[in-house]
């Protein structure tokens, strides 16, 4: 048995920079950090010549017999291709959990996929740094499924901790940044992440919002650009500790984020958003690509249980967390080792992955 776990993530600013549609042209940068919430990748060999994957999040189970094709649809369609890169095809009993819901702006689908590259290398006897496991989930996810999103969540699951990660047309840089404990404790502290009661599938908003930077649309692009910008501003401040500058920014970054595509904000998010402003919230956002999931919020000292009762009566629902600084992990390995039943694939570009690319 193997069992591996990955971190989620709190994107503060930047999300939307990290699209290949627009960091190619115009460079991105993210300022993020994973949380103690956690997806879990459990795998067993068995002799039995099927390859069974099950998933306590969708409550599905899938089972491949030797010899049939390997569907390409479903819920447990990114297990699959994973398993089918490494050339796994039986023999194999994979389980994976979460704590956090899908589709609640975590980052939680793009950290299945790095739990699950980095549970199955390590069980195919291959040593891939943080980065190479983040390629190579990129590639999975964006080239080989042809999902419309962005590279944040890969390097944020695979890394761990609070990063800059900046993108361009030569790759991605993960930078970590070294803040004093007590500017890490305060946000921690102040920062609020609220459930609308409400996952989404945000794949149909990214989609407008690559369509809409594939072709510069003039409006999307300017948004973009300011998200850039104030990520940069946001952090020197969290640098220097002025955490009500950062909190401020967070409020300006969110009108600007509402420009990106239709369906990220809603009459009863901006509800809410002004409930928990008028309540000492200095400004927030939906996370992840909008439309539901949960709200992050960064509040006065003395607002925090404030904002979250008022919030809480009004429906929402308070997660607590702490910020984390692991990245995917493999917690267990009781010398467990697939059998690859076909040819390893190419790496994203060509026969080996690409050289990794960070700062640390």
């Amino acid at each position: 048995m193997l069992i591996a776990h990955t971190p989620v993530r709190l994107s503060f600013f930047g999300g939307g920079t990290d699209l290949p549609s627009y960091y190619t042209a115009h460079g991105g940068a993210v300022l993020s950090t994973t949380i103690d919430k956690y997806i879990y990748v459990v795998l067993r060999v068995h002799e039995q010549s099927v390859l069974q994957i099950t998933s306590s999040d969708y409550r599905t189970f899938y089972r491949h017999e030797p010899g049939t094709p390997l569907l390409w649809e479903g819920d447990l369609l990114l297990p699959r291709a994973v398993l089918r890169h490494f050339g796994v095809t039986n023999g194999v009993s994979l389980f994976l959990a979460s704590e956090v819901p899908p589709g609640t702006g975590l980052g939680s689908s793009s950290s299945v996929t790095v739990g699950l590259v980095k549970a199955i290398s390590t069980a195919c006897g291959q040593r891939l740094s943080p980065a190479q496991v983040a390629q190579l989930a990129c590639h999975i996810e964006i080239e080989v499924l042809g999902r419309p999103i962005g590279v944040q969540d890969q390097y944020a699951a695979a890394f761990g901790g609070f990063n800059w990660m900046t993108f361009d047309a030569d790759g991605v840089r993960v930078e970590p940044l070294a803040l004093p404990q007590a500017t890490l404790a305060r946000l921690e502290r102040n920062t609020l992440l609220m459930f609308t009661g409400a996952a989404r599938d945000s794949s149909e908003i990214l989609a407008r919002q690559n369509r809409a930077s594939a072709a510069r649309e003039p409006a999307v692009i300017e948004a973009l650009q300011v998200t850039h910008a104030l990520a940069l501003e946001a952090r020197r401040h969290l640098l220097n500790g002025a955490l009500e500058q950062f909190g401020a920014l967070l409020d300006q970054a969110w009108q600007h984020k509402q420009r990106f595509a239709a369906g990220i904000s809603n009459d009863q998010i901006n509800h809410w958003y002004r409930l928990a402003c008028q309540n000492g919230a200095l400004g927030g956002k939906i996370a992840g690509a909008g439309g539901g999931g949960f709200m992050l919020l960064y509040c006065d000292d003395e607002a925090v249980e404030r904002v979250a009762s008022v919030l809480s009566e009004a429906g929402l629902r308070r997660m607590a967390y702490r910020f984390a600084t692991d990245g995917a992990r493999v917690l267990f390995n009781a010398g467990l080792r697939l059998r690859q039943t076909g040819p390893l694939p190419a790496g994203p570009e060509g026969n080996s992955l690409p050289a990794a690319q960070d700062v640390r």
